[in-house]
């Protein structure tokens, strides 16, 4: 495993993160035996970053029972709070409150079985009906939470790229957490890279599969994408499967060997999944492999789709 300092935290964590949210549920039913056991498999394979969020149905608690025994100092713990599952709304409620900022961070204390979490995101803030309350309610108590010892780091996590030199020009960030801009599809991410070192800030990149887009069973049917690119990301699955090729192994190791962020988290769920994933880490993804993938992807390549309010 490789190891990246994480901006100016002091934080050391593997270049490959372990992403919590399929623990939840939403990409299939995964036990907490199954859960625990790819946690601990993640562990002796060298990650010790792990990322999670109340969004993701019970991915706080399986993630927290399957920690249960696991050395504190031995992992990264980042978690996320603002944005809660709701079964009447589709996206989810979102609450950037100071009250709900204290109550989500002690909840998250509890399902996560700790008395610290390391990094607390504000999560999707383009999603906040008055932006400037994440400025001047959700930070600083976040900021207060840090002085009373529950938090270490915070940070923000978004799609629009363009939410973070917004907050930037207004307050400081530890973190922040892109998903979605670093990838084989996708990697408008990297151009924000120089204004976020110079800032100071950790940048976890998430998704290399562009949630489930570039996976080797193409993307769920809630998936955001638009049309376009969802049928060239199949098309590439296509030509992988005539070739030889998992989409989902080439796509994460271009990505971990290209990308300009501390980590990279990939979903994982299962004992396969994460075997599969450090088996990449440090290597060369075929380059005839990726050039063919390229040419399929270039019409599409940075088309987004939108997510929340944010202009």
């Amino acid at each position: 495993m490789q190891y990246n300092a994480l901006g100016k935290t002091g934080l050391s964590i593997s270049a490959l993160g372990f992403g919590a949210a399929p623990l939840g549920g939403s990409y299939g039913l995964v036990t907490q035996a199954n859960a625990t056991q790819a946690v601990r498999v993640a562990l002796e394979l060298g990650i010790n970053f792990f990322d999670t969020s109340p969004w993701y149905q019970a991915s706080e608690d399986v993630l927290g029972e399957a920690l249960v025994g696991v050395a504190r100092e031995s992992y990264v713990l980042c978690t996320k709070l603002g944005r809660y599952p709701d079964a009447q709304k589709p996206a989810g409620h979102f609450d950037f409150s100071a009250a709900r900022v204290r109550q989500s961070i002690d909840n998250s204390l509890r399902r996560l079985k700790t008395d610290q979490l390391d990094i607390a995101l504000c999560h999707d803030i383009e999603f906040a009906e008055d932006f400037s309350q994440v400025l001047e309610e959700t930070l600083p108590t976040l900021r207060e939470c840090v002085a009373a010892g529950k938090v270490r780091f915070v940070g923000v996590s978004g799609l629009p790229l363009a939410i973070y030199p917004k907050v930037l020009e207004s307050t400081s960030l530890d973190v922040i957490l892109s998903y979605c801009h670093s990838s084989l599809n996708d990697n408008s991410l990297w151009d924000l890279i120089p204004y976020l070192n110079e800032k100071s800030v950790g940048v976890i990149g998430a998704s290399p599969l562009a949630m489930g887009l570039l996976s080797d069973t193409g993307p769920q049917p809630w998936h955001p994408a638009p049309e376009a690119l969802r049928l060239a990301c199949l098309e590439a699955l296509a030509w992988c499967k005539a070739n030889g090729f998992s989409l989902a192994e080439l796509a994460v190791a271009w990505t971990l060997q290209n990308a300009p962020v501390a980590t990279t988290l990939v979903g994982m769920s299962s004992e396969a999944q994460v075997r599969q994933n450090t088996t990449v880490v440090g290597t060369l993804p075929d380059p005839q492999a990726i050039e063919a993938i390229q040419a399929i992807l270039a019409p599409v390549q940075r088309l987004t789709w939108p997510s929340g309010t944010f202009h």
